[in-house]
């Protein structure tokens, strides 16, 4: 990935910021409330890439075209839709960036969508490590012995995560 960097820093209207809760409504339903506040700014930055200031921290991004949680906004405020557990053996490749497989896959939540963002976190401890765009809906991926099931687009460690504001 390309270094991220801030172009424009700027608070969201009220009919964008309607917008953008409706849409994180959509994605990860009731627990969008986890991220409500009054005060949500915009960060343009040098990639393709929205993010959102929640409370002065970037806890909501603009992803495949669906808004989402980031990894910090799912660390400090977790919810439990949309997500897919993997076991240790999967850990170091996450953190790495690689794309989630099959097999390091232990459970998934019955409302993923493909094409739709997902959390994946490890096993043990319930911690997020990455966020990733899912190949499959829940039944499909659950029922497949090997493969890619999510792309991921954003793990610990990365541009995103590393980013200071």
């Amino acid at each position: 990935m390309v270094r991220i960097e801030i172009k424009k820093r700027y608070t969201v209207r009220k009919s964008k910021l309607s917008e953008i809760y409706r849409d994180l409504k959509e994605n990860i339903g009731q627990s969008s409330e986890l991220f409500k506040s009054d005060r949500v700014e915009i960060v343009e930055t040098t990639a393709d890439l929205a993010i959102y200031l929640v409370d002065r921290k970037p806890y909501l991004m603009e992803i495949g075209g669906s808004v989402f949680p980031t990894l910090h906004g799912a660390v400090d405020r977790p919810f439990p839709e949309k997500r897919i557990t993997v076991d240790p053996g999967a850990i170091p490749f996450m953190a790495k960036g690689a794309d989630l497989m099959r097999p390091g896959i232990v459970s998934a939540s019955d409302d993923i969508k493909k094409g739709k963002p997902v959390i994946i976190a490890e096993e043990k401890h319930n911690k997020p490590l990455a966020i990733g765009i899912a190949l499959m809906d829940t039944e499909e991926m659950m029922a497949a012995e090997t493969g890619k099931t999510a792309k991921n687009v954003h793990h610990v460690g990365d541009e995103i995560w590393s980013l200071e504001i």
